[in-house]
């Protein structure tokens, strides 16, 4: 009878402990320009509603009903339902077990696009809620770039393409896509002079390479650095494939966009790191353009921003 009692307690204990969840591993980002652009417009006209419905919301309850795929009609039967009495859970049933998996994945991917944010214009600080991240490419700068994600590449080894080229004219201004901390910069012998820049959320790690050949950086940048979304960072160009710094061993000027997601810090750098296709949201960002001018002290952004989602900038 003890034994029995005993191994009922124990069974009892083992159920009211916490299950810890495991670490993503691997994110199939998919999610269509349409349906990316539906959202976020449905989260920005009902911000200032009773009942906000965010995007990574109703892109996490369309993914569970269309295995990921999110077609554009999914996704608008998922904000009509979100609109409505019922949760996420009632609205699922069985597939719920899959809504976390789905909201923490497209929560690393999108979460520091969208939010709150202001500009100066004129000397006036105006706040605004919506699309807060920018292209990588500079306002009243022209470029083109198709889906190339996973295309085969062969210098030093056979590999697969992870990001999105953006093709466009020599010295093109590039600018930070979210604000971060510089982890990285400096010559790769793949990407060229390139930099690495961690969301100040750590959940995303944008990488910029082919810089220009000469004048690659923004000036003063150095690792360690703080940047915030649309400042400059550096400058197009077509340099790598090269063990030697500063050549141009690329035949077509372009800027290699790349997003990196860590759940974990032991997949930053490592065998099966998660980088997404990136082609639509760059199309998304592409919308949010930063205005940066050169005068006769260098570079500057002609409208200063502030991230008010970051509760005290670094």
């Amino acid at each position: 009878m003890k034994r029995r009692i005993s191994f009922v307690l124990v069974l009892v204990l083992a159920l009211a402990v916490p299950v810890q969840a495991q670490t993503i591993k691997w994110v199939d980002f998919g999610v269509p320009y349409e349906s990316l652009k539906y959202a976020m417009e449905q989260d920005i006209a009902t911000f200032e509603q009773e009942k906000h419905i965010g995007w990574i919301d109703i892109l996490a309850l369309a993914a569970c009903r269309s295995g990921g795929k999110c077609g554009l009609t999914s996704v608008k039967k998922a904000t009509d339902d979100l609109k409505g009495d019922k949760s996420a859970e009632e609205l699922l049933g069985t597939t719920w077990k899959y809504y976390s998996y789905y909201h923490q994945a497209y929560s690393a991917a999108l979460g520091g696009l969208l939010g709150s944010y202001e500009i100066q214009v004129a000397g006036q600080w105006k706040q605004q809620y919506g699309l807060k991240a920018f292209s990588p490419i500079g306002a009243g700068y022209g470029y083109s770039h198709c889906s190339d994600f996973g295309v085969g590449r062969s210098f030093g080894f056979q590999r697969k393409h992870l990001g999105n080229d953006l093709m466009g004219g020599l010295g093109t201004p590039i600018v930070a896509v979210e604000g971060g901390v510089i982890e990285a910069m400096g010559w790769n012998r793949y990407g060229g002079w390139r930099i690495g820049i961690r969301s100040f959320d750590s959940k995303r790690y944008y990488y910029y390479a082919h810089l220009q050949k000469d004048h690659p950086f923004a000036q003063g940048l150095a690792v360690g650095d703080t940047v915030q979304a649309g400042d400059l960072i550096g400058f197009m160009g077509r340099t790598g494939y090269s063990d030697k710094e500063n050549v141009n061993n690329i035949e077509t000027v372009h800027l290699h966009f790349g997003m990196e997601l860590i759940f974990d810090e032991s997949q930053k750098e490592c065998n099966s790191e998660i980088w997404i296709d990136v082609y639509d949201i760059v199309r998304l960002l592409s919308s949010h353009r930063s205005s940066v001018q050169k005068t006769a002290e260098g570079w500057k952004r002609v409208y200063p921003y502030r991230d008010l989602d970051v509760e005290e900038f670094p």
